[in-house]
């Protein structure tokens, strides 16, 4: 095969041929640049414990720190050169740190391996990750409860099937949504807490002959304690993954609100207004205005899903303990981050600006015969009529008023009595939307004085 012919097979970047092709699939400076704090700062603690331990001099272990700080402040300035040839950000640092400190930086990669440090450093990334979701997650349930307490009385209908069922009021559905994002938030706090071992020391896979102390590291580095086994220390990625499982259930949250936003926004029910900061126009439609944040945010749990599925994939077949193909557990992890934090930063904006229609969710709420409930229940209290006769009686009181193009509460007295006899004029105090909410004032219900306990409750949880 002639050299023109290869090159073209090669095509375009890679008409190096194979050297270029292995450069360029077994780099990963493209991305995992992102880790260089982390990086950093799991160098100086191993350092700084090499030092105590005896195992490099003072002398090195400052030159160490004082050029790793040097490179991190390159970085921070956006002047550090980065080189796909030294392949990811550890030996990017490294060959930086030789250049500028000499010799002693071949100290410190003692009793150390990339296995162990790429674990280190990806954990640290991840743990921080996880505060700035659980933090954003509260920020959208600041937004949420004060939604809900501006509109702790007002009603709109609840839906079963996106059919109406019965009336409940504007807090009661905010705080359905704070308390989904609290679950969030408490799965994020508990994978983050399960993940705060250390994998520093772990080495390769074997550990090491060097006297180090991983108890120091661990504890500078704000890890609760050491990866007890060395060899699941480096192939864990569990970490990783119970993030992206958290971020893919947050998503799905963050995606049926959305939805929602898009349903009530739209000109059939214009149960809500929101804000031009996150609304579109058409490009053809002058009196169109598109909620294209919530329908962006209801695509990104595609993304994160779609992160989750691929690093299980990754991970599925890897015997013990690391595997080049862990390299690809980054992307997937830092693409589901950025999405899940900017999802939530535009649904917290979305919540704070949006007006919700009172009117129209009131006129709502008294369609379609949404206190029908309330009369069957009505009927077991007060005629002490058995629930499924109630629900009989209920049943033909809807049909009678269906056929005659009226609600329940416009059907007359006589005309109830009709179908059930011991029927009298209390019943009319049952059948308003307001009396059905404020008589749900089971805990939990969406009684007002029930949505404001709720309110209360959550306003000391977030403080």
């Amino acid at each position: 095969m002639s050299n023109k012919t290869s090159n073209q097979m090669w095509g375009g970047r890679f008409a190096a041929g194979p050297d270029a092709i292995m450069e360029a699939i077994n780099a990963s400076i493209g991305f995992d640049k992102r880790l260089a704090a982390q990086d950093i700062a799991g160098s100086r603690a191993h350092a700084a414990m090499l030092a105590a331990q005896g195992i490099i001099t003072d002398s090195d272990a400052e030159a160490i720190r004082e050029g790793l700080l040097t490179i991190l402040s390159e970085i921070e300035a956006g002047t550090f050169e980065y080189s796909t040839a030294l392949e990811d950000i550890h030996m990017n640092v490294e060959a930086r740190l030789k250049d500028l400190i000499g010799e002693a930086a071949g100290r410190l990669h003692t009793a150390r391996s990339r296995n162990d440090q790429v674990a280190t450093d990806f954990k640290l990334w991840v743990r921080d990750q996880f505060d700035a979701a659980i933090a954003g997650l509260q920020a959208l349930q600041s937004a949420l409860l004060a939604q809900a307490e501006a509109g702790a009385d007002m009603v709109m209908p609840g839906f079963t099937h996106l059919q109406t069922a019965q009336p409940v009021t504007w807090g009661h559905h905010m705080l359905a949504y704070v308390e989904m994002f609290a679950r969030d938030a408490s799965r994020m706090r508990d994978a983050r807490a399960r993940m705060n071992e250390c994998p520093l020391g772990a080495a390769a896979l074997a550990g090491t002959s060097f006297p180090i102390d991983r108890q120091a590291t661990a504890a500078a580095l704000g890890f609760d304690r050491p990866a007890a086994n060395s060899l699941d220390a480096v192939s864990d990625r569990d970490f990783a993954l119970e993030f992206l499982s958290a971020s893919a259930i947050a998503a799905m949250h963050l995606s049926r609100f959305a939805e929602e936003l898009v349903i009530w926004s739209s000109a059939q029910f214009r149960f809500v207004t929101l804000s031009d900061r996150f609304s579109t126009g058409s490009s053809i439609m002058p009196q169109k205005k598109n909620p294209d944040a919530a329908e962006l945010i209801r695509a990104k749990v595609g993304r994160i899903t779609g992160s989750l599925v691929g690093l299980l994939t990754v991970m599925k077949g890897l015997p013990l303990a690391y595997s080049k193909d862990m390299q690809e557990d980054k992307e997937q992890v830092f693409d589901a981050a950025d999405s899940l934090m900017l999802a939530l930063a535009a649904m917290t904006g979305m919540v704070g600006d949006m007006v919700p229609n009172k009117e129209a969710l009131e006129r709502a709420a008294s369609s379609g015969f949404s206190t029908a409930t309330d009369l069957a229940d009505w009927l077991v209290r007060s005629l002490n009529m058995p629930f499924r006769e109630a629900h009989h009686v209920t049943g033909a009181l809807v049909k009678m008023a269906e056929d005659q193009g009226c609600d329940l509460p416009d059907l007359t007295l006589a005309q109830m009595q009709s179908v059930a006899k011991g029927i009298n004029s209390d019943v009319y105090g049952v059948l308003g939307v307001y009396n059905s909410t404020k008589s749900r004032s089971s805990y939990g219900g969406t009684a007002p004085s029930q949505v404001r306990a709720q309110i209360a409750r959550w306003k000391e949880a977030l403080a």
